[in-house]
């Protein structure tokens, strides 16, 4: 049996394989450098082990993604309320129910219609075929087939088969990022390291299944296949967090606890009224009639529908905004966000690497869009003639290429670093005259930290060499100074390197350049004949710049009262460099007498107790700087937002990495990047960032509480209709009053005449000061106190007032007495009811210019300044139109026409609605002012 049988899930013992010599690596898996795995034993371990590959996740069943749109308690209230009504032979009514729910139920299936993959991108990330050497012969198999012990051999394009520990390079690097966060290629080396707990991203012997071998060439021994990988340990976390139960969204919990409210009101007075109106003697059959018709008029039928619509609209809006939405509920969710969890490159960061610095004659100069900052003067790069040495060997000492154009400027492809030295030349204009011709090239290599060019320029070679600091100032004994050649000092040399760790602790990556004119008579154009007597020219620094406007949407977070804390794999100098940049970070170095530091690494997070971390995330200032975390793992970044959500946050956290997608499934809303991100990560997000830019998750946060807002606005306004809807049954269960509106009448308004109008309200854009105020509580109602007073006893009741004042209006107007019964199928009680649903109506046009805002006045929010508003009053004057003076209408509703001169009555009673709400924002505002001046003077007595 093989050695490795101890092994599990393909695995070697201990993770730590960069640590272990790799003759031992290769006796323990019982395999050969050269060699390779015999074949037959090949085969065994394939069989021990299984196929090199994740597990694809099931296909997702539609049905029940459809059926989960129909989980929600006030949905089950409504299809109650139709079963009920078919029970009663009431068919219209129950159609029409039932119509809305299974609309609302397609419209969110429609909008959430995105299998969950997430495990199947993850299996895209694998290769097909890798070159393995078994039984000493080169052969291309199946990468599924790969085992433990193979040896595989790598060349630059190729996608990484497994884990693999090097043990031979050449030039050798790799393309980490979605992995680690490490936004440049990593140079690697067959050579182990001493070290015991190494970060991922600083496991310069290893490779790993998924990343993409940029140059060079490298053999590597395979420790670890399939799930045993860390994209396969990865696949296992976000396996893990799928399984998990998902918790409600805080949309979801809110309208879950309106549901149940209710319900049991509903269910309270339509007991009342049934026994009181038994107590009173009128038939049994009859109350139930009209204990069900009540039930109908208490539920707002057509809520779902517009809470669903709504999602649709701020989906829309979050896409123009850049944001796209996959998941309706995560629309209002991120509105609720407390803390945002963020990747650094690509988000925080522009994703390429630009020229910032020089350090040229012993003075730092500063990069800008189009010109130089030297000792304060501005002047551009042509013109500074006495640096163009550098600028020469920054044109020609790189193998960045330019491969196409769009419009007049060239896409420039290649390492990030000469890429970025490139498009420094084009953009200061050096580019404008022909290069000089190359005569040969050292390439870089991971043991000289180097590369050099040959040029051929006015009848002699020159070489061009650039390269890290402490690799090439050894090679150098002139510097240029003020345009002259002369002998370097050692004060020059240590002010060249101390400037060269200034840069480097600022998180720059640093190139120094220097040049030499190669004599006559060299017969050997090699390393050691090039590479001497360089003159030093200067320094170069660079950096993945923050983008511009995260500053100002890390400030608009803070007003939000929402934290920002930076999670990346990336190094812990650049990470704090970059927090500092953009506000994340003080900008002075932390000097707390218990060595505090503010950037905090993957393996501190390993051995730190729950409580600790705890106290680490809860900021004991409001708008303190936040830690910065760098060199985190998938499993650190899940342990994070798993402790924010314990401690009752609300999480949103971004990513593009493969090693993102654990934490992204994990919150409580996942954001992908959608130009740089990963298929996994945006497989596994809510959302996704179509420019990759963290301004835009501020954005979409504002988006998301206007829906909440909106919602609210929109409940309001459909809510204080249901009180004359329902004030008609209690009056005639209690009192034995005529009844004043029929169910027909009911669902007319609330499927009908209420809904465009809602659907305005719900389409309303944020206010100016939306983003002044901080998340709402976890615990606050969505229907909380002050809006049901609002909406049912101040509003609502004057609906009732207005409703049943205009019932009772036209049936006197008639000379209807009390004495005179009123049939159903009376010419005159049915147009009386027409009166009541036609001031309900009427009415609902003056409430929705008054629930535009709770304290803002109509006249500041503009008459017209929401277009759908007015097409919604159009359309429900039309619908009453239709109701009320069209056969077919009046034969389905059981209306009659009305007299033109009962809308005078009707428009006034608007009006005093309209009126009333008016005054109740003045006073209300008025108290505001007043206890705000209060605090005020009590903050500053002075």
């Amino acid at each position: 049996m093989d050695k490795t049988s101890q092994a599990t899930n393909g695995r070697v013992n201990a993770r730590a394989w960069y640590a272990r010599p790799a003759e031992a690596l290769a006796e323990e898996l019982q395999t050969d450098f050269n060699c390779g795995l015999p074949i037959d034993a090949a085969a065994r371990r394939l069989v021990q082990d299984g196929p090199n590959e994740l597990p694809e996740a099931p296909p997702p069943s539609l049905l029940k993604l459809f059926l989960s749109q129909f989980t929600s308690l006030i949905v089950w209230v409504l299809i109650g309320a139709a079963i009920v009504s078919g029970l009663l032979e009431d068919w219209i009514d129950a159609a029409a129910i039932l119509a809305i729910v299974f609309f609302n139920g397609v419209l969110g299936f429609v909008q959430e219609f995105r299998a969950e993959r997430s495990l199947a991108a993850l299996r895209k990330m694998s290769v097909s075929l890798a070159r393995v050497i078994r039984d000493g012969v080169l052969q291309s198999i199946p990468a599924r087939e790969l085992v433990r012990g193979d040896v595989v051999v790598l060349e630059a394009g190729d996608r990484i088969p497994a884990d693999a520990r090097l043990v031979y390079t050449t030039n050798f690097q790799a393309q980490e990022a979605s992995l680690t966060g490490e936004s440049t290629p990593v140079p690697k080396q067959a050579e182990r390291l001493e070290a015991t707990d190494v970060p991922l991203a600083d496991q310069r012997n290893m490779v790993f299944m998924g990343t993409v071998a940029v140059s060079g060439k490298a053999r590597g021994l395979v420790v670890a296949t399939g799930l045993g990988t860390e994209l396969g340990r990865i696949a296992a976390l976000i396996q893990k967090a799928a399984e998990a139960e998902r918790t409600e969204t805080p949309l979801q919990r809110r309208l879950e606890q309106f549901g149940s409210t209710l319900l049991w009101l509903a269910l309270t007075v339509v007991a009342i009224v049934f026994v009181l109106g038994s107590l009173r003697g009128e038939p049994l059959v009859e109350m139930f009639l009209v204990s069900v018709s009540l039930a109908v008029a208490a539920v707002p039928e057509g809520l779902p529908a517009v809470v669903t619509i709504t999602l649709a609209l701020g989906v829309t809006r979050m896409a123009k905004r850049h944001a796209l939405i996959r998941k309706l509920p995560a629309v209002e969710t991120l509105g609720s966000a407390t803390v945002i969890c963020t990747d650094k490159t690509g988000t925080l960061t522009e994703n390429r690497m630009r020229v910032a610095r020089f350090y040229m004659d012993h003075l730092e100069i500063e990069v800008q869009e189009s010109c130089l900052v030297i000792a304060g003067r501005v002047t551009s790069v042509i013109e500074a003639e006495e640096y163009a040495p550098l600028f020469d060997a920054i044109i020609h000492c790189h193998n960045a290429k330019r491969v196409r154009k769009t419009g007049s400027r060239p896409i420039v492809t290649g390492d990030p670093t000469e890429v970025a030295l490139v498009e420094f030349a084009l953009g200061h204009g050096l580019l404008h005259h022909d290069p000089l011709p190359r005569m040969g090239e050292l390439p870089f290599d991971a043991d000289r930290k180097r590369m050099a060019t040959l040029h051929w320029r006015g009848g002699q070679l020159v070489a061009f060499v650039k390269g890290a600091p402490e690799s090439l100032m050894p090679l150098c004994n002139q510097i240029r100074h003020q345009g002259v050649r002369s002998p370097m000092s050692q004060e020059d040399r240590q002010r060249i390197m101390a400037q060269s760790r200034t840069f480097a602790h600022q998180a720059y990556r640093v190139l120094a350049v220097a040049m030499r004119d190669i004599e006559q008579g060299i017969e050997k154009l090699d390393i050691e004949q090039v590479e001497q007597n360089l003159t030093f020219l200067g320094l170069v620094a660079m950096m993945d710049p923050p983008r511009q406007e995260v500053p100002e949407a890390i400030a608009r977070c803070r007003q939000a009262g929402v934290r920002a804390i930076m999670i990346t794999g990336d190094h812990p100098l650049t990470a704090l460099a970059i927090a500092r940049q953009i506000g994340l970070a003080s900008t002075e170095t932390p000097t707390e007498p218990d060595g505090y530091c503010p950037v905090i690494e993957g393996h501190q997070v390993e051995t730190m107790s729950d409580d600790a971390l705890r106290r680490l995330l809860t900021p004991s200032n409001p708008g303190e700087p936040e830690p910065v975390f760098a060199r985190m793992a998938p499993r650190h970044k899940m342990r994070i937002v798993s402790t924010l959500k314990e401690m009752g946050e609300v999480v949103a956290v971004t990513g593009d990495g493969v090693n993102d997608a654990p934490a992204i499934k994990k919150a409580d809303i996942g954001i992908a990047m959608g130009i740089a991100g990963s298929d996994v990560a945006k497989e596994t997000a809510d959302m996704i960032l179509l420019d990759d830019n963290f301004a835009t998750i501020v954005n979409a946060i504002e988006e998301g509480r206007a829906v909440y807002a909106n919602i609210r606005k929109f409940s309001t306004y459909v809510l204080a209709s249901n009180v004359p809807e329902i004030v008609p049954y209690l009056a005639f269960g209690l009192f034995g009053i005529p009844l004043a509106l029929t169910v027909p009448q009911i669902l007319a308004v609330d499927l009908g005449t209420d809904m465009v109008p809602a659907l305005a309200l719900g389409a309303e854009k944020p206010d100016a000061d939306m983003m002044a105020s901080p998340p709402r509580p976890r615990t606050e109602r969505l229907m909380n106190l002050p809006l049901l007073l609002r909406a049912y006893v101040f509003l609502g009741l004057i609906e009732a007032v207005i409703a049943m004042g205009s019932f009772f209006l036209l049936l006197l107007t008639q000379g209807w007495t009390w004495d005179i019964p009123l049939e159903w199928s009376d010419p005159l009680y049915r147009q009386a009811t027409t009166a009541t649903f036609a001031a309900i109506v009427v009415a609902q046009v003056a409430n929705v210019f008054a629930c535009r805002s709770d304290h803002l006045s109509a006249t500041r929010l503009g008459w017209f300044s929401n277009p759908l508003m007015l097409w919604g009053i159009v359309t429900e004057l039309t619908i009453l139109a239709l109701i009320s003076y069209t056969p077919i209408g009046n034969e389905i509703f059981g209306t009659s026409p009305l007299p033109l001169w009962f809308f005078g009555p009707l428009v006034l009673g608007a009006l005093t609605l309209l009126l009333a709400e008016e005054g109740r924002k003045m006073i209300v505002n008025r108290r505001h002012r007043r206890a705000n001046l209060a605090t005020t003077q009590i903050v500053s007595p002075s």
